[in-house]
């Protein structure tokens, strides 16, 4: 009996549903079972319901798990009630013996109980709001896991008292049940019973019956059981809807916070979903649950909002924070508003070839009569049908066609659902069969079903359901794929059976008898022709007067069917009918429905509203009343203030200053990334940007046609800056040069366009940036555009931005710039998902990325105050407003709601205005939000001694309407006279702004202006002007608003045409910076926000509910506890009538001081004491108590207590008594004639007041403004679907795309700005009247521009000021790109030069006169400033004096402290690997057009005489590069390197191979010399170590390599220089055998190389001007000039084989004319140098050298000799690189784990010793340890330059103290003449067979001087001692001999010190 679980599993789902519906439909007497699909899908995402919802149990399941064990095919058998005893009571809730059972009646009576026995309450379909007491035996009750109950039943009736019931069913006829369904004890027993402290009997925990919880989920045949509980933490809202189910229907479908229809009023109670779901027992939060009723189906939300979402009243406390009712809720919305340029009849099928409009067609309509459309059906109805083409064939319609509105909506969205999704398909799912039409039908018809009277269908909820309904059929197949959050159903085991269309009607019939005749099917048997003709007749005989949809099918047509679905519902069809207007057309109805005198009408019907007769006359009488003297409201000041007077004796507000203009650190960061964004374009090998070529920035910002905007534009231009920075203007700049950078996109545009890319052609070195502000608008292209003929600046974006020059440029980058960039994101888009820059977020993982002194109040953050924690949410909207417009919608039909709206609302701020001004009776005809504003307008200048006040934005989109507003609204005023106390201000995009004269004066006062002639021109320059703003304009332009905005009036914004940009732009106006002085938690999230209608919330039930409020001062830590949020108690501002009461008050909001820091306590939640009645709410009412810091006065009873300020703060939590005044005290405090302000000289006796003035102004920076929104937009926002983001976000992003496909996820909550753009790339595509529309069909694989980014940022956030910063920051990195830093140091030691009597005379001489020359004598001094730190090199001439050298410096100091200056580059320099530029990219390889250069490995192997052993180096070559080298047949052995002769004449090349040592520069080395080279043909080396070679090769692939060997890896520069030098000789050898033969003479081969090194960067050239033949006075100048100019004049000077090597001076920006002044210098030369490789056959570099090689090498040349000259009037800049060259050797340990520091001290040793070993090459440590620590081995010759050191045929430097003497010891070599000087010390480094003992005795040494022998290991140390016979003048010691410290296998060198005797 009731006591069974038996009962046949079916094998589906669907199935059993199904079947159990029919069943349970025929048992049924008054109870209508539940839609099978509603069961199925439309609770897909909200399993875990709650408690009661969690815990259906088997109760509503298991009746409906089959329990006659039905098969499909048999017929369903009611159950019968037995009949009842004759004469019995059959009353629901008293039993058959007339005992009241309701617990509402026995629960204080004492009710007898048996032990074991325990009172339950019983649930009876009949009596939904009320539980039966039973008593039940507990051992027949489970226990807390739902185990272990007895199957049966035992239980007693508490009413007459029988006892032993054995049966439920028994029972339950007794109790009068009366059941329609087998009666089963766990189905109707639902709660315990427990007494409560005061012994009342009340409703307990639910009673857990078995599976309850937990069904098994392994039990797959159970598929009816599919409520699978994902955990509590789980995604998205499956934790969120806790309900009471009502009986017969499936508990899981959440019942909203308010039922849907006549019988409930009261809000269903719903408790959190907490971790005690699990154990089945959480008792429920509020004794009195409120159960639905049966005439009010609970309709499952999980596609729509119940009416009235949000929370419950504050009476009932059950509401839960998770409860969002809303959740993946229906947002009423118009219905998909797909084609806003299009028009209606647009398709949106994105089938695979993404066609355009005409190759999609409509079924053709079916054969038959038309269907006559009745004459007078708007009159009768009140309302436009909506009819919605659905399946099949749609028949004609004829007749009166203007009273119909035909949609393709629906058929494009039932298309689109049964097209696969490629995402599908691309994994294989192409064998899933789409969903079928009768399902499809059939969820619609489930849908509507389940909407509430106040909701719109929206397509996508629709298109969300087939989704997840098509998801479930296959989840099997697709769940792999799946990327969504999981489902909540497990697979199903096999295909459930479909719906045929037989059964189709009828289940469609079926489930609309749940829904109170909302829904009504139709079915025909012919045509759908039939059906529409019924419709019209039931709608004209008023049949369907509660119909909000019928739907018409047809399924006669071989098992195909015809659908359609018609709006009837006069919101809905009036919603939806507008919604499917395109702008162009709304504009066009509202302007005809002016003009025709239309709305005259509902003229008269206000006037007859008014009981006083018309408001016009009112006004009249009004006005001759108060003729002659101004309106005593406004005469005096209600606050006695202390005016501080300036210097003039004019008021000035102390509150208010002007915000400081500067660069945040947000825009900073912005600024930077949209750098680096264009750095990487560069960077990239694409070659789409040259950076290296741009010498300067330009710009041009292009913004929509909004003269507002214009000038805000101009302003922020102006004064940035930033013309000054890119060096485009001279100071002082004007505003008119400021203009020339801004455009404004109207028919004028043209012209000016086209000037910018004139200019951008002609000057092809300077970089444009094309700004594209506010990029979201006008998006429609020039192509498809079909209004061009009538508005040409429609797709004027399309012609200008994406035109082909500019597509084309190489340097126009275009830069949009939006808040909404979500049509720019689609499939086609030309800006890739790499050039998007977001706005970074502040906060990441709770750390505060950018200390900002303003915190950024957007769109979130206005829904977020929704959220508990706020004195009153900054979103509302205004219901009796709403009410007034819903009602006239009905009466005037014909009439656009945007012009009804609008006329009620200037008619509500109308009668405010009127009450406010002493007319307190048109207090009835406005709203209460309307009266909050206009009270606090009026009466904010009067708290502020300047007069300072708040400005109100009146959005009117439709500007003929914003007109009428303002003529209606100025009338008033002036009628009122109150034109002096705040204005009015028409604002259209088109106009600039006029203010009248009174104002302007104000105005400039404020602001210190001085110019006579100033007008304000941006609404910016409005701030702290009373006003009100009337904002028309389709779109808003990107107008910014000041800081004295403080109210946001969108209820007139357009909400039926819903898309996410229109929705976000609109309320982007009231974006905000809040000033963050007071730290982020206390502001604006957790301070009760003075709304300036400052109060707290409050509800009806406060005003029934008493005269008590309590102010908790609590602190805010206490306050913010609980991290669940819960809505604010009262959103709705008008039913929470007192929430706005008298806001005009001074004592009351506005004048309440606001604290500066911190508040000490928080308000708490608890509403303010409110009066009782609402006709006696006048101002000055309520006053609000805001407890604050400081020594503020409160006033508890009377004004003269004042308690100590402290006492009362202090306290953690007290609570300040207030009584409200009685309604007569409240009312008699208002003067009549004086609204509102006398009221405040003396509150009330009883009235808490905090009395103080603050100038609105100062509260404006510290509070965003309040936002007043459309009903339909404020569900839209503040109700979440399952992504857990507002529903808004998932609508359609913009009216210029659509989806791709039905089968898209949600947009997820955890996604970031990127994931977005991915999204919408992903799921939308351009409709084709989108400028990106025909990007794809260009053919390119790549289909994004290059140099296009897009930046996108909140609304106000500052992105102006960002990208201006990004100008300034990329013009200065563009100087910096074209300025290198280069050393710039004076020669060293010219005071020491000699004053010899030769000088080269010859100052005009080109070339050297080679006679002359070598008169010269040789200067041995360095002058090289990097050698500041090197050993002096003595001469016989010098005499220095010890003081002339200066101290050394450490070897730290040397990089950082050397001199450099910034030069720009010039044509001519030198690059490195970043330079890409047209001209060099042949040269450098990169060419697009050409393969990656391909090289070839050479071997070149020669025998060297120095090294004793072969040499063999390898050539890298390039293909290109082959010309320059012989081979003994093509791609055969390398011969040699080609020479030229001495003779060539040849302007076309340079003679001399360069050759260009280098490490660890591979990207910072100076290797292009194509500019330095002026494009000449010449032959570039680079000399790399093997390691380096593949790093090389790839920066430099068409560069010749010349690899050293591997030996050579630790080497220094001298072995390149050796090993270059040892090649070329050779090679020399070479080409003279090769040319020989050839006829050539071996003195004819040119034997120059050039060895240059890496850092060379640019050349110069001195020009000298001689004022006469002998006179030496001459002026001269440098200029830059390229190596080939250099080359070529040094390679044509005569005799220059002569010469062995050729040098030039070092750039230095001091370089003296005395250093010019002689052309010619006998000197070292460095850096630079052309070398002789023929004369200077026998001198050889030194292989081992790391430092000081190239003076070495001089020293030897000169004493072999030879000569070096260096060109003084030629000079080579030399660029700082940080990176490689000397600096890539690093000295040290050996031992791994040491992390001392090793210092030079340290880099030798004794030898045998233990110390410890360095990673370094001997010669690099003996060079290093002589330059810091010479001085221990020299000790004599410290600072004694008159005696220095004798150096033997080489150059070491021991450090700048001491000095040293060169000579040489090969024969016939010149030496300076050293017989008179006497030597402290003498070096012999490795030395060779030329050093004899009779060469050592020449030279005189002091005594005690000292000897340092250096040599390759300790056996050659000894024989040198005795070879030279050393130790007959020098005493040796064994403790004198040292090494490097190398380990024995680095072969150390050995040293050797004595003394001399």
């Amino acid at each position: 009996m009731g006591n069974s679980y038996a009962g046949q599993l079916k094998s589906t789902r669907f199935e059993e549903v199904l079947h159990n519906s029919i069943e349970a439909s025929l048992r049924s007497n008054t109870l209508v079972p539940r839609p099978i699909f509603s069961q199925l899908y439309l609770e897909a995402e909200q399993q875990l319901s709650s408690l009661e919802g969690g815990s259906r149990a088997d109760n509503e399941e298991e009746e409906e798990d089959g329990e006659g064990g039905l098969e499909p095919s048999s017929p369903p058998n009611a159950y019968q009630l037995p009949p009842p005893p004759e004469g019995c009571c059959t009353t629901d809730g008293f039993c058959q013996a007339g005992k009241d059972l309701r617990l509402v009646s026995i629960s204080s009576e004492p009710i007898e109980v048996p032990a074991g026995f325990l009172l339950v309450g019983a649930k009876s379909p009949s009596l939904p709001d009320h539980l039966l007491v039973c008593a039940v035996d507990k051992r027949f009750l489970p226990d807390d896991n739902g185990h272990n109950a007895l199957l049966g039943f035992s239980g007693n009736c508490v009413g007459c008292g029988k006892k032993g019931f054995c049966y439920f069913t028994e029972f339950s006829n007794h109790i009068n049940l009366k059941l329609t369904t087998q009666p089963k004890k766990q189905k109707h027993l639902k709660y315990y019973l427990v007494r409560n402290a005061q012994g009342t009997l009340t409703k307990g925990p639910l009673i857990c019956w078995k599976g309850s919880e937990f069904r098994s989920r392994q039990n797959s045949a159970n598929t009816c059981s599919s409520s699978l509980f994902p955990p509590l933490e789980g995604s998205g809202s499956l934790a969120a809807f806790p309900t009471e189910p009502a009986p017969g229907t499936n508990p899981s479908v959440p019942v909203g916070a308010q039922q849907a229809g006549p019988a409930s009023d009261h809000p269903s109670v719903t408790t959190a979903t907490g971790p005690a779901v699990f154990n089945g027992k959480d008792s429920p939060k509020h004794p009195q649950l409120v159960k639905s009723s049966l005439s009010a189906l609970p309709r499952p939300s999980a596609l729509g909002i119940l009416p009235n979402s949000g929370p419950p009243k504050k009476r009932h406390k059950g509401w839960s924070p998770e409860s969002k009712s809303t959740t993946d809720g229906g947002f009423i919305q118009g219905g998909g508003n797909r084609a806003k340029h299009e028009g209606p009849s647009m398709p949106c099928v994105p089938q695979a070839g993404l066609v355009g409009p005409a190759s999609v067609t409509f079924p053709v309509v079916a054969s038959g009569e038309p269907v006559s459309v009745p004459d007078n059906l708007l009159k009768i109805c009140k309302a436009k049908p909506v009819i919605f083409k659905g399946h099949g064939n749609f028949p004609y319609l004829c007749g009166n066609l203007n009273d119909v509105v035909v949609s393709p909506l629906l058929y494009t969205c039932y298309q689109n659902s049964q097209s696969l999704s490629r995402a599908y398909e691309q994994h294989g799912a192409s064998t899933m069969q789409p969903i079928s039409e009768e399902t499809q039908l059939l969820l619609t018809v489930y849908y509507l079903v389940q909407l509430a009277a106040d909701q719109v269908p929206l397509m996508e909820d629709l298109e969300q359901i087939f989704l997840r309904s098509w998801r479930e059929s296959h989840l099997t197949e697709i769940r792999q794929y799946q990327q969504a959050p999981p489902q909540p159903f497990p697979p199903a085991t096999s295909t459930a059976a479909p719906v045929t269309s037989a059964q189709l009607p009828w289940l469609a019939g079926l489930a609309a008898s749940s829904c109170n005749d909302s829904v009504h099917v139709i079915e025909c048997a012919y045509s759908l022709a039939e059906g529409l003709s019924e419709m019209f007749r039931l709608l004209i005989e008023g049949k369907l007067s509660k119909t909000n949809y019928v739907v018409i099918i047809c399924a006669c047509r071989n098992a195909a069917i015809d659908s359609c679905i018609a709006v009837t519902g006069k919101y809905q069809a009036r919603i939806l009918s507008e919604s499917l207007l395109s702008p162009a057309e709304y504009q066009r109805e509202v302007h005809y429905e002016l003009v025709t005198g239309k709305v005259d009408s509902l003229g008269a019907f206000f006037s007859s509203l008014c009981p006083e007769g018309d408001i016009d006359i009112l006004l009249d009488k009004f006005h001759q009343e108060n003729q002659g003297h101004v309106s005593s409201s406004f005469t005096a000041s209600s606050t006695k203030k202390t005016a501080v007077l300036d210097a003039s004796g004019v008021p000035v507000c102390t509150s208010y200053h002007q915000e400081p203009r500067g660069i945040r650190p947000f825009q900073l960061a912005v600024a930077q990334k949209l750098l680096s964004h264009v750095c990487s374009i560069a960077d990239s090998s694409t070659q789409n940007l040259d950076l290296g070529s741009f010498e300067k920035v330009d710009f041009l910002i292009c913004i929509p046609p909004s003269e507002v905007t214009y000038q805000q534009t101009v302003f922020r231009v102006w004064h940035s800056g930033v013309l000054l920075e890119l060096g485009l203007e001279k100071e002082p700049v004007t505003k008119q040069r400021a203009e020339q950078h801004v455009l404004k996109l109207d028919t004028e545009a043209q012209a000016r366009f086209k000037a910018f890319l004139q200019s951008s052609f002609q000057n092809p070195h300077t970089l444009f940036i094309l700004i594209h502000d506010h990029a979201h608008w006008d998006l429609v292209s020039a192509v498809h555009n079909i209004y061009s003929q009538s508005d040409p600046s429609v797709g004027l974006v399309d012609r200008l931005l994406n035109c082909r020059e500019v597509k084309e440029a190489p340097n126009i980058v275009t830069l949009h710039v939006t808040s909404f960039p979500y049509a720019l994101q689609t499939q086609h888009t030309l800006i890739s998902p790499y050039n998007e820059i977001h706005w970074p977020i502040s906060y990441s993982n709770g750390v505060d990325l950018y200390h900002e002194s303003k915190k950024y109040f957007g769109l979130s953050e206005f829904i977020d105050s929704t959220l508990s924690g706020h004195s009153l949410p900054l979103l509302r909207y205004d219901s009796s407003f709403e009410a007034m417009v819903t009602a006239l919608g009905k009466r005037f039909p014909r009439l656009h709601s945007a012009v009804i709206r609008t006329f009620v609302l200037v008619q509500h701020y109308a009668a405010a205005m009127m009450a406010v001004s002493g007319l307190p009776q048109m207090k009835n005809h406005t709203s209460v939000e309307t009266l909050e504003i206009t009270q606090n307008l009026l009466n904010s200048p009067k708290q502020c001694p300047c007069g300072h006040g708040l400005m109100v934005l009146l959005r009117v989109p439709c500007s003929p309407l914003a007109a009428v507003a303002y003529e209606r609204l100025a009338h008033v005023r002036a009628r009122l006279a109150l034109e002096e106390h705040f204005e009015i201000i028409l604002g259209h995009p088109s106009s600039s702004i006029s203010v009248g004269k009174h104002f302007v004066k104000q105005l400039k006062m404020w602001q210190k202006i001085e110019d006579a002639e100033w007008r304000p021109q941006t609404y910016l320059e409005l701030e702290g002007l009373p006003c009100i703003l009337i904002f028309s304009g389709m779109d808003p332009h990107g107008e910014s608003l000041p800081r004295s905005l403080r109210y946001c009036d969108l209820r007139l914004i357009n909400s039926s045409c819903l898309v996410r940009t229109a929705l976000e732009q609109e309320l982007g106006l009231a974006a905000y910076f809040v000033s963050n002085d007071i730290p982020l938690e206390k502001g604006p999230k957790n301070e009760a926000l003075e709304s300036d209608g400052e109060k707290l919330s409050s509800t009806d039930e406060d005003e029934e509910a008493g005269t008590e409020g309590c102010f908790e001062a609590g602190s805010t830590s206490e306050q913010r506890g609980p991290v669940k949020r819960e809505r604010s108690h009262s959103h709705d501002s008008a039913s929470s009538s007192l929430s706005s009461k008298a806001s005009g008050s001074v004592l009351y909001g506005e004048s309440l001081a606001q604290p500066s820091g911190p508040p000490q306590g928080e308000l708490a939640r608890s509403p303010p004491p409110c009066g009782p009645a609402e006709e006696s709410r006048t101002p000055g009412e309520i006053q609000r108590l805001r407890v604050s810091q400081g020594p503020t006065v409160i006033s508890r009873h009377s004004p003269g207590l004042a308690p100590q300020p402290d006492s009362s703060l202090r306290t953690g939590r007290r609570s300040l008594q207030v009584p409200a005044a009685p309604s007569s005290q409240l009312s008699s405090s208002s003067s009549s004639s004086s609204g509102s302000s006398s009221t405040c000289a003396v509150p009330t006796a009883n009235v808490l007041v905090l009395q103080a003035s603050q100038c609105s102004m100062a509260k404006a920076c510290r509070q965003p403004p309040i936002v007043f929104l459309p009903k339909l937009v404020y569900d839209m926002l503040l109700s979440t679907d399952s992504s857990g983001l507002p529903k808004s976000a998932s609508l359609l992003p913009s009216p210029s795309v659509m989806w791709t496909s039905s089968f898209r996820p949600l947009l997820s909550k955890m996604m970031t700005s990127t994931e977005q753009s991915l999204y919408y790339r992903q799921w939308t595509v351009p409709r084709p009247s989108h400028m990106d529309y025909g990007n794809r069909a260009e053919g390119r694989v790549d289909s994004f521009h290059p140099r296009r980014l897009l930046l996108s940022g909140p609304p106000q956030i500052g992105k102006t000021g960002a990208y201006l910063q990004f100008l300034s920051i990329l013009s200065r990195m563009l100087i910096r790109l074209t300025e290198v830093d280069v050393y710039d140091e004076e020669e060293i030691n010219t005071s020491l030069q000699e004053e010899s009597d030769w000088h080269y005379l010859q100052l005009t001489d080109p070339w050297p006169d080679l006679e002359l020359f070598q008169k010269m004598p040789f200067d041995y001094i360095i002058h090289d400033p990097k050698y500041e730190d090197a050993s002096l090199i003595c001469s016989h001439h010098q005499s220095i004096k010890s003081e002339d050298r200066g101290m050394s410096r450490k070897p730290e100091d040397l990089y950082v402290r050397r001199q450099t200056a910034r030069m720009r580059l010039s044509k001519y320099a030198a690059y490195n690997t970043y330079h890409h530029c047209e001209q060099c990219q042949q040269y450098m390889g990169f060419h697009p057009h050409y393969q990656l250069s391909e090289s070839t490995l050479h071997v070149f192997a020669f025998s060297c005489s120095m090294l004793g052993e072969e040499i063999q180096l390898h050539f890298i070559i390039p293909k290109s590069k082959e010309y320059h080298f012989v081979f003994s047949q093509p791609g055969g052995q390398l011969e040699s390197m080609r020479l030229p002769l001495v003779t060539d004449k040849s302007h076309e090349h340079i003679k001399s191979p360069t050759f260009t040592p280098t490490t660890g520069r591979h990207e910072h080395g100076l290797f292009n010399l194509y500019h330095a080279m002026d494009g000449a043909n010449h032959l570039h080396v680079l000399v790399v170590k093997e390691y380096e070679m593949a790093i090389y090769k790839k920066y430099w692939p068409n560069h010749i390599m010349l690899v050293l060997p591997s030996i050579f890896n630790s080497a220094g520069v001298g072995a390149a220089h050796f090993l270059i030098k040892e090649l070329c000789y050779h090679n020399l050898e070479l080409e003279r055998n090769r040319q020989e033969e050839l006829g050539v003479k071996p003195q004819d081969i040119w034997p120059f190389i050039v060895i240059s090194d890496d850092s060379c960067v640019m050349w110069n050239a001195a020009d000298v001007d001689c004022a006469g033949e002998r006179s030496r006075e001459f002026s001269w100048s440098e200029r830059n000039v390229s190596l080939k100019h250099i080359m070529q004049h040094i390679e044509a000077s005569p005799n220059i084989t002569h010469y062995a090597l050729i040098g030039m001076r070092k750039w230095a920006s001091k370089t003296r004319g005395r250093e010019v002044q002689e052309p010619f210098s006998r000197c070292h030369v460095h850096d630079f140098i052309i070398l002789n490789v023929d004369l200077t056959q026998n001198v050889q570099y030194n292989q081992n050298r790391f430092t000081c090689d190239d003076v070495d090498f001089n020293l030897r040349v000169h004493s072999a000799g030879l000569l070096l000259c260096r060109f003084n009037r030629f000079s080579v800049m030399k660029k700082q690189i940080a990176v490689g060259g000397h600096r890539s050797f690093h000295i040290t340990s050996k031992v791994s784990d040491s992390s001392v520091a090793i210092v030079p001290s340290q880099y030798i040793c004794a030898p045998d010793s233990k110390h410890t070993f360095l990673a370094a090459p001997a010669q690099l440590l003996l060079e290093k340890f002589l330059q810091y620590h010479s001085h221990r081995f020299f000790p004599l010759s410290l600072k004694n330059h008159g005696h220095p050191v004798l150096s033997v045929d080489c150059y070491l430097n021991l450090g700048p103290q001491i000095s040293v003497c060169y000579v040489s010891s090969r024969p016939h070599s010149l030496n300076i003449s050293c017989s008179e000087m006497v030597f402290s010390g003498l070096l012999l480094y490795l030395c060779d067979s030329f050093v004899g003992a009779s060469f050592l005795k020449k030279f005189h040494f002091l005594k005690g001087a000292t000897l340092c022998v250096i040599c390759q290991d300790r056996n050659s140390l000894r024989q040198t001692v005795v070879r030279l016979e050393l130790e007959d003048e020098w005493q040796f010691r064994l403790r004198d001999e040292f090494q490097t410290a190398n380990a024995k296998e680095d072969r150390p060198l050995f040293f050797l010190t004595a003394r001399h005797i």
